[in-house]
């Protein structure tokens, strides 16, 4: 992980394309509100699955105390609406099939080199996406 990216800190305001695959920023989807955002391996993790069931039954909690939540995996556009589905997730997600994040925060997952995954990193934004 970058050496930057710490508590007090910004986090990029990264541009992907959500589920819908339309550009979206991650200062847009934040709006005013403080945000939780979680970078996932992707579909093919069960661990990654997991998390997002928990997420489902907490998002509720979420909304209802005005934040956010957002998933960027490096899936394709067709496995991330996939997982998104089959979880039952409602809010959005981004995908970086072109591993932008992964590199620009230098977090690939070393020991998968068949998917090239990143290593999954849950981050809670204040406004203004301060870690």
């Amino acid at each position: 992980m970058r050496s930057d990216i710490a508590p007090g800190a910004p986090f990029p305001d990264y541009e992907l394309r959500d589920h819908r695959n339309q550009l979206r920023r991650l200062s847009e989807l934040q709006g005013a509100d403080p945000m939780v955002l979680t970078l996932l391996r992707g579909h093919f993790c069960p661990k990654d699955r997991q998390q997002l069931h928990d997420l489902v039954r907490f998002h509720d909690k979420i909304v209802v105390g005005y934040a956010r939540l957002v998933t960027i995996t490096t899936d394709s556009l067709l496995e991330l609406n996939e997982l998104r589905a089959g979880v039952g997730a409602h809010w959005p997600f981004l995908h970086d099939p072109q591993r932008v994040v992964q590199k620009d925060l230098d977090i690939a997952e070393y020991t998968d080199t068949m998917h090239d995954p990143m290593i999954p990193h849950t981050f809670v934004l204040k406004p203004g996406l301060v870690i």
